[in-house]
């Protein structure tokens, strides 16, 4: 394996991007769950444009980032939690036959990342960088996609209408 920019960062972005979900899930607090989120929001993105996938990459930004991101804040803000006291929590057999079933789990994904794939992807496809534009992203889901894209509209649309339809019960 060589050495460049391009494995060093996709290196760095993965270890950064897997330590801040492992911090979003187990923070006390809402707002740091939801900040390292941001974080990991960031990294899988930037793991996308070193994929050659700029339009996933700026759609992960946008969508989730702008968009996801300003609902959960406003839910938690909403929502007001707060902080309950932590139970004293024993050491059971239980806790610790997860914890070396987890251990081994990781041991076996690590197993199968590190050996499993060796020599099977020598390196990126030419046509990588076309494949991640718009256009083709586009053009493929309009011809070959586009019954399931249309059948997720109307999955929405339907969603959209019983929202109206609760909410007006609700009000009236």
């Amino acid at each position: 394996m060589k050495f460049d920019l391009e494995t060093v960062l996709f290196f760095s972005l993965s270890f950064l991007s897997i330590v801040s979900a492992i911090f979003m899930i187990t923070r006390k607090n809402p707002i740091n769950s939801a900040l390292f989120l941001i974080l990991n929001f960031f990294t899988v993105s930037g793991l996308y444009l070193l994929l050659k996938a700029q339009f996933i990459a700026i759609i992960q930004v946008l969508v989730y980032m702008g968009a996801i991101m300003v609902l959960f804040v406003f839910v938690i803000m909403l929502l007001n939690l707060q902080f309950e006291k932590k139970k004293i929590e024993t050491f059971t057999y239980k806790s610790l036959t997860s914890i070396l079933l987890a251990i081994m789990l990781f041991g076996i994904l690590g197993y199968t990342v590190f050996f499993g794939f060796e020599g099977k992807f020598k390196g990126m496809s030419d046509k990588a960088l076309e494949m991640g534009t718009a256009e083709k992203l586009g053009a493929e889901l309009f011809t070959n996609y586009s019954f399931p894209f249309e059948l997720a509209s109307f999955l929405l649309l339907a969603a959209i209408v019983g929202a109206i339809v609760l909410a007006k019960k609700k009000f009236d």
